[in-house]
């Protein structure tokens, strides 16, 4: 049960910001630990040979890593039970060794099925500013 409550509707504005969350490197062996606990075990997240094989220059993260970093995000900031929808596009490989930061931002207030909601621009991104995944996320009030 998550003892995040939501933050106070009147005080919401759009363009306000969630608190970021920032990510250590992206290591190998979190590459390897994600595999087992997803299930997903294809060999060009953890396969250095398999993946050089395909044309890339080394393994890369699981897209539904970043996106369970941006779902976390939002987590951090309101219940889970308050989610509406997260709807996420990829737009770059995360590579091995990148810190990646999740933003947040408030875009709109609206009123949704009956209930206040707000609508959240997320993404991640590297060092370098660089956009690995962005997307939408709706979240109702009380």
């Amino acid at each position: 049960m998550s003892t995040t409550t939501l933050p106070a509707w009147d005080a919401l504005q759009p363009g306000d910001m969630l608190p970021a969350l920032e990510l250590p490197e992206i290591s190998r062996l979190a590459l390897a630990l994600y595999c087992g606990a997803s299930g997903d075990h294809n060999p060009i997240h953890v396969d250095t040979d398999f993946a050089r094989s395909a044309g890339l220059p080394d393994v890369f993260a699981h897209g539904m890593l970043s996106a369970a970093w941006l779902g976390r995000l939002v987590t951090q900031w309101v219940p889970q039970s308050a989610i509406r929808s997260l709807d996420l596009r990829f737009a770059a490989i995360t590579h091995v060794g990148e810190r990646i930061t999740c933003t947040g931002r408030i875009v709109e207030k609206l009123e949704h099925e009956g209930r206040r909601c707000v609508k959240l621009h997320v993404a991640t991104a590297n060092r370098e500013g660089i956009t690995r995944l962005t997307g939408e996320a709706l979240v109702a009030w009380n």
